[in-house]
């Protein structure tokens, strides 16, 4: 199932990748590309092959530096002759698909494309199709807008369209961008919600504080599980019955993606922790 936190944390700080993997963040990514300035690169890469070493029961992705040759050739290799390899790595920058494939050819974990640019934005679709190793797409928001010359606003349909691009390859559903305005927790409430109804699951983040409200807004609620429930056991009765059409306690008929979307709410809620009515 896939994360509802990913928490990013900078790999030149040792400390600060110790304190994200003993925290709750469903995932942790080491960030070795914006956050880590070029003379730690090195430094970053030790740091992220102790970290996994260290912590082999804990879900720790790497987000790689963009491009081929350089660091990025460096930092794949590391990351496949460790003893112990992360559970994937973010591939920033993708526009390319073939480049995009030749890194996951590589690899033996799974592969995110991270979306900043019009090029990566067109070619989404095949960028999520690529190979079987590229198991996510998601968009790199302040890079995207800066590169379409938008406001955040102006990446509603941008959002839909990698939505569109992951389900139509069959990949999980997008994980959110980061929320910047780490002091606005209200906001990144309300925007989490939004990102659930709109097709996303789980959210970047790039501060402890941010876990909490994203958890919530990505968890099942209770009135959402007794819903589903509802709706998968007016489905099992009818087929018990072999009846073919599905009518909800209402008598109102239950149409097939209602059913999918109800088991879904219910897989996620068996995979976390949901608020339950007091007894």
């Amino acid at each position: 199932m896939t994360p509802r936190s990913w928490l990013y944390v900078p790999g030149h700080r040792g400390d600060r990748i110790e304190k994200a993997v003993a925290g709750p963040a469903d995932a942790v990514v080491i960030d070795l590309e914006d956050a880590v300035p070029a003379h730690a690169k090195t430094h970053a890469l030790a740091n992220t092959l102790d970290a996994l070493g260290t912590h082999p029961n804990r879900t720790i992705w790497v987000r790689i530096n963009g491009g081929s040759g350089g660091c990025a050739e460096e930092e794949v290799d590391a990351l496949m002759h460790t003893d112990t390899r992360p559970a994937g790595i973010r591939v920033p920058k993708a526009e390319v698909p073939a480049a995009l494939a030749s890194i996951a050819e590589r690899v033996s974990f799974e592969v995110h494309a991270l979306v900043e640019s019009a090029a990566g934005l067109l070619n989404a679709p095949e960028l999520a199709r690529c190979h079987p190793r590229v198991t996510g797409i998601a968009l790199g928001e302040a890079d995207l807008a800066a590169d379409l010359r938008v406001g955040p606003d102006g990446l509603v349909w941008a959002r839909g369209w990698t939505v569109a691009a992951a389900r139509a390859a069959q990949l999980a559903s997008p994980v959110q961008s980061v929320w910047t305005n780490i002091a606005d927790l209200d906001g990144l409430a309300e925007s989490s919600r939004q990102g659930l109804t709109h097709g996303f699951f789980g959210r970047s983040v790039v501060h402890p504080s941010q876990i909490a409200p994203v958890h919530a807004a990505y968890t099942p609620d209770i009135d959402e599980v007794e819903a589903a429930q509802r709706v998968v056991g007016s489905a099992t009765r009818s087929e018990c019955n072999g009846e073919s059409a599905v009518l909800d306690t209402d008598g109102r008929f239950i149409d097939p993606a209602v059913i999918a979307n109800a088991r879904v709410v219910l897989e996620r809620a068996e995979r976390y922790e949901y608020p339950r009515r007091n007894a």
